[in-house]
Parts: structure tokens; sequence; C-alpha cells
């Protein structure tokens, strides 16, 4: 007798944890599909009759300027610095020992092309800039700022020598980390 009540109670408490363990399972798969549901819905995708409509009002110039600029830009693009940038900068209260990963945002494949091909040059110049920092600058976010501001002057005035094109529009850091 006492050992069927001992069964009964094992096998309550499987089922508490079996519906437990399910209720779970369906609380993630729901929260998924939804975020699913968002990310994929949150495009902006413009309509056939909003076109129309933009056509018949007279705007066809603004689209074509539009689509003429995008041309002229193309698509973005990143190149990776393929080496973390590690250096020492001095402090007021003590050196700090700086590790900087960046990308470069350049526009179109043939400026992607001649970036990955002076990949050394920049980099040597991106060392140069980031060497003159002060860690009690770098500790701020506008220092950090100002970093990236003179780190693409200094690059679109090498890429200018060399290129006679400024090929990169922005210095991203990926990874910024100060000790």
């Amino acid at each position: 007798m006492a050992d069927e009540k001992e069964l009964e109670l094992d096998n309550s408490g499987k089922k508490k944890k079996l519906i437990i363990i399910i209720a779970i399972v369906a609380v993630l798969l729901i929260g998924g599909g939804a975020a699913a549901f968002f990310m994929m819905g949150s495009s902006e995708e413009v309509t056939q009759a909003e076109l129309d409509s933009a056509l018949d009002s007279g705007s066809a110039a603004d689209m074509e300027t539009m689509a003429e600029s995008d041309a002229e830009l193309g698509s973005a693009l990143y190149v990776p610095m393929p080496r973390p940038f590690r250096f020492n900068v001095p402090g007021a209260a003590r050196d700090r020992f700086v590790e900087i990963r960046a990308q470069l945002l350049v526009r179109g494949s043939d400026n992607e092309e001649a970036a990955k091909k002076h990949v050394p040059l920049i980099e040597s110049t991106l060392l140069a800039v980031f060497s003159q920092s002060n860690a009690d600058d770098l500790a701020t976010s506008a220092g950090k700022t100002a970093l990236k501001q003179k780190s693409l002057t200094e690059v679109h005035k090498i890429m200018m020598e060399v290129e006679s094109n400024k090929v990169v529009e922005k210095v991203l850091f990926t990874g910024f980390v100060m000790q």
C-alpha cells in the first residue's frame, strides 16, 4: 500500500515537471515566432501604388536624382583591418594599454579593392594616429569620437596622395578595450 502511494507521488511529480517543460518550450516558440515576425515585417517596401502616385504628383525628377546619387555612392562595403591595434598611451595617473579593432566603410567595389590593396599603409597611418592619443581623452566617448575623426582625416590625406581619391568613408571601431 505504501509502495503504491509513493509511486503515485513520483508520477505526479514527473507530470508536473513535464507540464513545466512543455510550457517553457511553448513560451520560447511563441516568443521566437513573434520576434521573427517583427524582424521580417519591419522592412519598408514601396508598393506599386505608391510609385504610381509619386510619378503622378510630378516627383519623377526627384526619384531619378535619388537613383543617380545611389548609383554614384555604390553599396556600403566594410574592409576589416586584419589585426587589432595594440599600443600603450600615457595618462595622468598611469599609462594604459589599448586595443582597438577597426573596419573601414567604403562605397563601391573599386574603393574596396583600393582599400584592400593599401591595408598596410592604412594600418600604419591608423597606428600613428592612435599612438598619439592620451588615455584620459580615450576614457570619454567624445575622445573616442575625436580619435575616429582624426584617424579618418589622416587616412583621407594618405589615400589622396596614393590613389587621388579619399576611398574610405568612415573608420569604425568594432572593438575598444583600455586597461
